[in-house]
């Protein structure tokens, strides 16, 4: 199977990564040159990748073609190639919509996806809409598909992503706090990537329970847990 990525940021590497990390087999993937940078870096770590200066070749020599462009790019781009029905599309653009994708390129086999960037780590979630055969087959090797049958429905998920800098701040903060009190800068970040790792563990584990309950329990009467939690939703932080 050839793959082909129109567009080469950096949710497209994370998927390329991914792809060399895990057990799917794969001929070629033919990446565009748009980002010289990221391209020509995958293109010395991964002798299976090709760069094409071409779009169309892209699509000419791949089985399977992802669609990673910024919408404005997209819109300008899409009608001018030439897609045929033999073609699957993954299209990991943001906000344009799936009838105006099979507009852009006059092809049915297309579905929509929401990998995240540590999808290299063949771990997290994987949206797909609507069901498809061809990006469940890709995307189970690289973490964990969920089907959306409703499209709408699916563009909540790009908005749940949007935590991901926030969250990375607390890391930050957490272990910023930690120096400022003496303590060594690798033995902090250590402490507080475990920490954070044991959480995330502990809701995955626990996760048939409900997050409600994991809050409730890991608070004690006027403990820390406690007054944090009550602070944060004092200044509205949730």
């Amino acid at each position: 199977m050839n793959l082909g990525f129109i567009g080469t940021g950096k949710i497209a590497s994370s998927i390329i990564y991914g792809i060399f990390k895990s057990s799917l087999k794969i001929s070629k993937i033919y990446i565009s040159s748009r980002n010289v940078n990221i391209a020509k870096k995958l293109k010395n770590k991964f002798s299976k990748i090709k760069i094409v200066v071409n779009n169309q070749e892209i699509i000419d020599k791949s089985n399977v073609i992802f669609l990673s462009v910024t919408p404005s790019v997209g819109k300008k781009i899409l009608n001018e190639l030439s897609f045929n029905n033999k073609k699957n599309i993954i299209s990991l653009i943001s906000t344009i919509k799936l009838k105006e994708l099979k507009n852009l390129t006059k092809s049915k086999k297309i579905c929509k996806a929401i990998p995240l960037p540590f999808i290299e780590n063949l771990v997290g979630p994987i949206i797909v809409s609507p069901k498809n055969k061809i990006a469940k087959r890709i995307f189970s090797k690289l973490g964990h598909v969920i089907e959306i049958k409703d499209e709408k429905i699916s563009y909540s998920f790009w908005s749940t992503s949007s935590a991901m800098a926030a969250y990375y701040e607390i890391y930050s903060s957490t272990k910023n706090w930690l120096v400022k009190k003496g303590l060594n800068e690798r033995v902090a970040t250590d402490y507080v990537a475990e920490l954070f790792l044991a959480l995330s563990k502990d809701a995955f584990a626990k996760k048939k329970i409900g997050f409600k309950k994991l809050v409730a329990e890991s608070q004690t009467p006027k403990g820390l847990n406690m007054q944090v939690l009550k602070e944060l939703k004092r200044v509205r932080f949730y």
